[in-house]
């Protein structure tokens, strides 16, 4: 199930707004983003080697090796003094928890969900830069998070090198995020490895897209560095511009890291830092005079249905959000079947389910926001008569953020889900706990709930990674049990979420009703 078909509170006519960072894609949300909300600009391409270097470049060797574990997201941002951190789910308690040194300290049990560095280059006061794993690992999941990424940083610098085609799993993200994010296309030379020609296969194609190739050892120049045939760089970015209309307009650009070249890049990069970071800065206009002033409500909202409908609502986008986790578990255990029947195997379930319920909790977490969005606009037009101006929005979300924080039974939001080796799904709570787990760090960008985190342990990796339970299945049992358990919890924690809200906008309401303010 995709949980971008999930309805969210119609706002798309009102010129000069976005969406919530944490909002369901395509769907305008009613907390905008704060001015201050981090740009970051995400790496992706089929290569590690060229990606970094790439970033290297960009960093003016101010940074050390960037190297990660496979399979990782790495966060460069800016610090006075060059420092890292890897940030594994379940490592540490929530409230005991302290980034460990990267390099330092025992081997870690499962790969970092992150590895965060901090380098002392100027370019990183302007945005963040995040790669992401090799496009051929990411699978369906780990291109969502990493689309999930690309909308909140807000741009994507996509490295392809010369002698690599263009896999459709990056021609998908491209399209996804071309028209909402700003799209930066680098060429690198790419290997060049001595006596290899890269040969195409012209006598199959899709749709006009080149097919892919391979290295193919050339009869006649075993010791000349061959590289790609003559117009295939040019077919494949003319192909991709075709594949994805919003890229037609977009400028190649074309470097050799270890020519440090990258100035023109940079001066790229900055340029749209500037510019996206004013339009950021401009969503949330100042607080204007008069706008903690008392509220209009309809003569008839005391006597009206306003609270029976509220709940109805409340209770209609929890069996909606409950059927739709119930679709994505059921697509997460067929493909994590396939994997263990005809991929990796066993031991590479864990890394596969790890990834997938990553994606599930971020899905869930914007359906969530999405679905309070609508159910304020709509409450909030109910008791006012008509849909209120930016103002007092803000001011109703800000009142039920404060009312559920108020709450002491509320605050056990800020919850981590962490899959057990031996199929239990053990509940770890607070905000350090969640921000662990975050393959990207971002903050809530106004929304009213408090995020949500779903990982494996340590021990699901080792206890699968040992050849003495390469048992295909027992692990489909296994698997079985923890994603019936997952469902259960994330069902259970959308339930009291609604709840809540819909309790802590019930008291504002009434507030308005009666007295003609609001608590914020």
């Amino acid at each position: 199930m995709d949980f971008r078909t999930f309805p969210a509170a119609g706002r798309s006519g009102t010129p000069g707004t976005g969406p919530s960072r944490r909002s369901a894609p395509d769907e305008p949300a009613l907390v905008e983003c704060v001015p201050d909300e981090p740009l970051a600009v995400i790496t992706v391409g089929p290569s590690a080697e060229d990606r970094r270097a790439v970033l290297a470049g960009l960093l003016n060797a101010a940074a050390p090796p960037l190297r990660v574990p496979a399979g990782s997201f790495l966060v460069v941002d800016y610090a006075p003094s060059v420092g890292g951190a890897a940030y594994v789910p379940g490592l540490r308690s929530s409230r005991e928890y302290r980034p460990e040194p990267v390099g330092a300290g025992p081997a870690l049990a499962r790969p970092p969900r992150r590895v965060e560095l901090t380098v002392p280059d100027p370019l990183l006061r302007h945005f963040t830069l995040v790669d992401a794993p090799d496009t051929g690992t990411l699978g369906v999941a780990g291109a969502r998070v990493v689309r999930d990424a690309v909308r909140r940083g807000g741009a994507l610098l996509y490295v392809l090198p010369d002698d690599q085609p263009v896999t459709a799993t990056e021609l998908e993200l491209l399209a996804e995020v071309a028209d909402e994010a700003a799209v930066f296309l680098v060429g690198t030379p790419g290997a060049g490895a001595p006596g290899v020609v890269v040969t195409v296969d012209t006598s199959g194609t899709d749709g006009g897209w080149p097919a892919r190739h391979g290295p193919v050892t050339s009869p006649g120049s075993a010791s000349e560095p061959v590289g790609p045939p003559t117009g295939w760089v040019e077919t494949q970015r003319a192909a991709l511009a075709t594949a994805v209309p919003a890229l037609a307009g977009v400028d190649w650009i074309d470097l050799d890291p270890a020519a440090a070249d990258t100035a023109y890049l940079r001066r790229a990069l900055i340029d749209w830092a500037s510019t996206e970071g004013l339009r950021r800065a401009s969503l949330t206009p100042p607080v204007a005079p008069g706008a903690t002033r008392t509220v209009p409500v309809v003569p008839t909202a005391a006597d009206s249905d306003w609270a029976d409908r509220l709940d109805r609502r409340s209770r209609s986008l929890v069996g909606q959000l409950r059927r739709d986790i119930s679709l994505a578990v059921a697509a997460i255990h067929l493909r994590c079947v396939q994997e263990v029947v005809g991929g990796t195997g066993v031991p590479g379930l864990p890394g596969l389910l790890d990834r997938e319920v990553e994606a599930l909790s971020l899905d869930v977490v914007a359906a969530c926001d999405t679905g309070v969005d609508r159910m304020l606009a709509e409450s909030l037009a109910l008791v006012f008569g008509e849909t209120p101006d930016e103002g007092v929005r803000l001011r109703a979300a800000a009142a039920v953020g404060w009312g559920l924080a108020a709450d002491r039974a509320d605050r056990d939001f800020d919850r981590v889900l962490l899959i057990r080796e031996t199929g239990e799904v053990e509940t770890v709570y607070g905000l350090g706990a969640v921000g662990v787990l975050a393959a990207y760090p971002a903050g809530t960008g106004g929304a009213i709930l408090p995020p949500l985190g779903v990982g494996l342990s340590g021990g699901c990796y080792q206890y699968w990674r040992n050849p003495a339970r390469a048992d295909p299945d027992r692990a489909r049992s296994w698997l079985r049990q923890v994603l019936r358990e997952t469902e259960v919890e994330l069902c259970r924690e959308v339930s009291r979420r609604f709840e809540a809200i819909a309790g802590s906008l019930a008291n504002v309401l009434a507030e308005a009703v009666r007295h003609g303010r609001l608590l914020a």
